[in-house]
């Protein structure tokens, strides 16, 4: 288990939107994931709107990410979900589905696409990326997204 979460970035006091689109499923885990990276983009980015959109599971998110990258009207989109593995590839199926499309769209869209999307073998290892404070990968999500947000917009944009 990776112990990285990446440092905090400057403080910015420009005001960026972000919108955290996060799955039902995994309720409990999931909403750790948004405490803390809502918490952490007010930290980085105070002047900040952060939105949240719902939808019922992992599979959703790219759906409502896409929706999203079109109307380009955000400076960054972060992808948040549990998938936890059980006796079957379905989760690593669905991993690898969420895993291609969110990247596709982040290139596609020319609008950074941070992914948040938590596959995990068991119950510990979710409780210590969602809901633990030294690995929070919600709050490891939020950094790049300030970061990448804080970039001068025409090196964001997509090729046409």
């Amino acid at each position: 288990m990776s112990q990285f979460v990446p440092p905090r970035p400057r403080l910015v006091s420009v005001k960026r939107g972000f919108t955290l689109v996060a799955s039902q499923f995994n309720a409990t885990y999931v909403q750790g994931l948004v405490t803390h990276c809502t918490d952490e983009l007010r930290v980085l980015s105070p002047l900040a709107n952060v939105t949240l959109h719902l939808v019922p599971g992992a599979f959703e998110i790219p759906l409502v990410v896409r929706e999203i990258a079109l109307k380009k009207n955000v400076d960054a989109i972060i992808a948040l979900g549990v998938i936890i593995e059980g006796e079957t590839d379905h989760a690593r199926l669905l991993g690898d589905v969420v895993t291609q499309s969110l990247q596709q769209i982040a290139l596609e869209h020319g609008v950074p696409v941070i992914h948040a999307v938590q596959s995990v073998k068991n119950d510990a290892q979710a409780r210590a990326r969602c809901l633990e404070d030294k690995i929070n990968r919600g709050t490891g999500a939020a950094r790049p997204a300030s970061e990448l947000a804080n970039r001068p917009p025409e090196r964001r944009r997509a090729p046409t």
